[in-house]
């Protein structure tokens, strides 16, 4: 990493969420599923409301019967690098939920919100054991509800890609000078106490 891609929190955090990012160029080896149900053992804890866990996973691993059909759902740039990923998957959340003591399903105002907490938890999951997962909705939704069987009362929320860093020449070269971690921008444009500035 050179010292324009360094990261560099402001305030004190766990070097976690510094080191966590989101590479295009992978080596395409083959991800174990012990480190499959690792990530997807980090995300079943993630926080909800009422405890609904509206998150479901659709998965392809490298090289097996569906992985030419995950890759297919995604446009053809997110195809051109991803390609090279270990495996795929398609985050969905259930749209619906029953509050605790009630029997009706009523519309859950936050399973996008949740779904995203189990998306953080699989990211940094993958991190901690050496992988890398981006997110991206660059994908025919339409497509993906038809092709993936999901039901009408569920949303398509992203696909991640996983898999090893490789070097950024495996990529095409319009995506090579990009290949590196992102800056954030600072807490005083994301945080304001007692609300919007006037």
């Amino acid at each position: 990493m050179t010292s324009e891609t360094i990261r560099v929190a402001d305030h004190s955090v766990d070097p976690l969420f510094l080191g966590r990012w989101s590479p295009r160029a992978f080596t395409g080896e083959a991800m174990p599923q012990s480190v499959l149900f690792s990530v997807l053992e980090a995300a079943r804890w993630a926080p909800s409301s009422y405890n609904s866990q509206p998150w479901r996973f659709l998965y392809a691993m490298r090289d097996n019967a569906h992985w030419d059909k995950f890759l297919g759902l995604l446009n053809d740039f997110n195809q051109s690098w991803a390609k090279n990923g270990s495996l795929l998957m398609f985050v969905i959340s259930e749209t619906t939920m029953v509050v605790p003591g009630t029997d009706a399903r009523v519309p859950s105002h936050s399973h996008s919100f949740d779904a995203g907490a189990a998306w953080g938890s699989l990211a940094l999951q993958a991190s901690v054991l050496g992988w890398h997962a981006h997110a991206m909705v660059g994908l025919d939704f339409e497509r993906a509800r038809q092709e993936l069987r999901v039901p009408d009362d569920h949303r398509i929320e992203t696909a991640i890609v996983f898999g090893r860093r490789g070097p950024k020449t495996l990529l095409p070269e319009m995506l090579q000078a990009r290949e590196m971690p992102s800056q954030r921008k600072p807490i005083a444009e994301l945080a304001f106490e007692g609300g919007y500035p006037a």
